[in-house]
């Protein structure tokens, strides 16, 4: 596996995201009205992502978007299906994780949902604990909101 370091502009990252969003209407959509998430996951304002490939072909990714000086934002995590299971999705997030300190934030925060419980686990094995929904998903009770702290590193 080759994780490459990009931003929101790169194809396969925009390829790797409509999956996700697919995936995400096909097992939460009939619960979940997504459309107000949608204004939450503009891919115009990532600066960070990582797209996974296996030789030359893209099979997931996620990224980074700063949300304050001391609170960055984990989005877009998402590992096609047939490549789910081995270790990937968590080494992304670690990967993201890493570079987040590397940039000086403090701690990281997600948006997930409790429908969603193969991403809650991959989170909870990373390190993140719930917390109180947050900013725009205060009043959204289908939101979970997570966070974990950062080991910065110097810039």
């Amino acid at each position: 596996m080759y994780y490459k370091r990009t931003d929101g502009s790169d194809k396969d990252f925009i390829e790797n995201c409509a999956l996700l969003d697919m995936d995400l209407d096909r097992r939460v959509g009939k619960a979940i009205k997504r459309d107000k998430y949608k204004k939450f996951n503009l891919l115009d304002e990532i600066r960070h992502a990582i797209v996974v490939y296996e030789g030359d072909t893209p099979v997931g990714g996620g990224a980074i978007r700063r949300y304050d000086d001391e609170n960055i934002e984990l989005k877009r995590v998402f590992v096609h299906a047939e490549y789910q299971g081995q270790g990937i999705g968590t080494r992304l997030v670690s990967l993201l994780t890493e570079w987040a300190a590397e940039l000086g934030y403090k701690r990281m925060i997600l948006e997930t949902g409790e429908l969603l419980a193969e991403s809650c686990a991959v989170y909870k094995k990373s390190g993140f604990k719930v917390i109180p929904n947050y900013g725009p998903y205060a009043d959204m009770p289908e939101s979970l909101c997570m966070a974990k702290d950062l080991e910065v590193n110097e810039k």
